[in-house]
């Protein structure tokens, strides 16, 4: 009878120290992937592709109105894009097409996929799953049921970056998955709310941070929403738990809101890849972002999505994972 006693016992321990607490999931490690995909000729690219020089303000830029005008292009592309991918995260696919996919929606209307090449990162999207929290490598796995995945799109178009992000649910995702997915969420409504001309950046990180806490979740430290416009990453920081980061938000300055939050401790690790971040004690992170104008009245979010479809003809392909392979083909 011992033996039967102290395996319970550590089963029971398991199940108080990871189920309970973290859920059922997935670990994941990365995988092997393909070569970064090609971008045609006459697609405009980004500063860091042509290895131009341009000029990052080093204060919170306030945009005139044909700036807010291409950011406000470019956002939208982005949301739309990020809707349409909805569609395509199921079980037996792999974030490698979910790529594939983002990168020729890019193309097709015109965009250059901003990750691509951005200090070396190899792919057109980043794909976080489960316990990875940002910066995925999207490769050969496939998605299994159960699993959470953060879709990380950023656009190019017509001088201007799009940022967005949303972590989706890959067929039936446990309590405590969904859980973490609508209180990320949550922290995301509360700070785009609590921002409007003269209020403090650090609004934005106590309110996420005071959230997150009374539902029982951590908020990542390590990652910050930023600046965005003709440049992907720039001035304010934007952080999401309690800081003393100077300013105040003034009409006309874009940037981007992105917390993560997960059911552990706050430590994450980068792995071999030099992208790949995961926690440091294995629990799932969702993310989930939008890029925000401040106006004279409040705020603008300007990757809502619009609704606005591509490929309608594909979507509505009875068989998924070909219609996945065709649209890749073309």
């Amino acid at each position: 009878m011992e033996l039967p006693t102290k395996v319970f016992g550590r089963v029971g321990r398991f199940w108080r120290s990871n189920i309970l607490r973290f859920g059922v999931y997935d670990k994941v490690v990365p995988l092997d992937t393909t070569p970064s995909r090609i971008v045609p000729d006459h697609i405009v690219r980004p500063y860091y592709v042509t290895g131009q020089t341009i000029t990052v303000p080093h204060i919170p830029e306030v945009k005139d109105a044909n700036q807010v005008s291409g950011m406000r292009k470019s956002c939208k592309l982005a949301s739309d894009i990020l809707a349409q991918v909805k569609q395509f995260i199921q079980p037996g696919v792999t974030t490698d097409e979910i790529d594939n996919v983002v990168h020729n929606l890019c193309i097709e209307a015109g965009a250059y996929p901003s990750p691509l090449h951005y200090h070396g990162f190899p792919k057109s999207v980043c794909t976080s799953v489960n316990n990875v929290a940002v910066h995925g490598i999207p490769d050969l796995r496939e998605l299994q049921d159960g699993d959470i995945i953060n879709v990380d799109i950023t656009v190019y178009f017509k001088g201007y970056h799009g940022d967005c992000s949303k972590t989706y649910c890959v067929g039936n995702v446990d309590d405590r998955g969904l859980q973490l997915i609508a209180i990320t969420e949550e922290c995301l409504d509360i700070a785009i709310k609590s921002c409007g001309p003269n209020v403090p950046f650090t609004e934005i990180g106590a309110n996420i941070y005071q959230h997150a806490k009374r539902n029982g979740f951590t908020v990542l430290p390590a990652f910050l929403g930023h600046g965005i416009g003709k440049y992907f990453h720039g001035p304010p920081d934007i952080y999401h738990t309690e800081n003393d980061y100077p300013g105040v938000m003034k009409p006309g300055m874009t940037f981007t809101i992105e917390p993560v939050l997960s059911h552990g401790s706050e430590h994450t690790v980068i792995l071999e890849d030099g992208w790949t971040v995961v926690t440091e004690d294995g629990s799932r992170a969702a993310q989930v972002e939008h890029t925000i104008l401040v106006t004279e009245n409040g705020v603008e979010i300007l990757t809502r999505c619009s609704g606005m479809k591509y490929r309608l003809t594909l979507l509505s392909t009875p068989n998924f994972l070909e219609a996945i392979l065709a649209f890749s083909s073309r």
